[in-house]
């Protein structure tokens, strides 16, 4: 069962960009440092990697791994190959209805509310009686602790 991320709606971002044209090339496969050292370059041209080499490395896996557990990316050991279906990687999921986009939402007004009545929550259905079984005594056995006895002089 696919698992949906909660930023379903968010466009690729650069990182991903970069992957999904380096993966796509056909018969490419690389492991991750080298695959990295591509993508770094390509978004340095772009002036797209700022956050720091470290972070990015970070950013880049772990977008690699999304793309491998949607089966867009081929995983063989610590190779990386991209397969048919990394072109949908880019497009999104699902994209923005047009009145969302364009009908800004409209400010609240400041109206008095009216008291409404709360119905009454309807008559469940009487539970079967089953025979309630006696529990069973538990008794526990505390050890009373003796005062200390005072030194005499």
């Amino acid at each position: 069962m696919q698992r949906k991320s909660a930023f379903s709606r968010r466009l690729p971002d650069l990182v991903t960009e970069e992957l999904v044209s380096v993966l796509s090339k056909k018969g490419a496969s690389f492991e991750f440092k080298q695959l990295f050292d591509v993508v770094h370059e390509r978004l340095k041209k772009r002036n797209a990697a700022s956050g720091g080499e470290e972070m990015l490395r970070l950013r880049a896996y772990e977008k690699l791994q999304h793309l491998v557990s949607r089966n867009m990316v081929k995983k063989n050991g610590k190779k990386y190959k991209g397969l048919a279906s990394l072109a949908n990687a880019i497009a999104p999921e699902e994209p923005l209805p047009p009145a969302a986009v364009i009908a800004p939402a409209a400010p609240a007004k400041k109206a008095l509310a009216k008291p409404v009545a709360k119905k009454a929550p309807a008559a469940k259905a009487p539970a079967k009686k089953v025979a309630a079984k006696p529990a069973k005594k538990v008794v526990k056995v505390v050890a009373k602790k003796k005062p200390a006895k005072k030194a005499s002089k």
